[in-house]
């Protein structure tokens, strides 16, 4: 709810998802880039 995506925001830069397939994070990564986000693939 509001309260985790506060807690997300307020505690950025933090990790969304671990251990995706190439493709799954270029695809997760494009998503939140058009939301507004910025993103760094490891």
């Amino acid at each position: 709810g509001l309260k985790e995506a506060k807690d997300l925001v307020d505690g950025a830069p933090s990790t969304v998802k671990e251990g995706l397939a190439k493709d799954e994070a270029e695809s997760l990564k494009k998503t939140l880039e058009e939301a507004g986000a910025e993103v760094e693939l490891k």
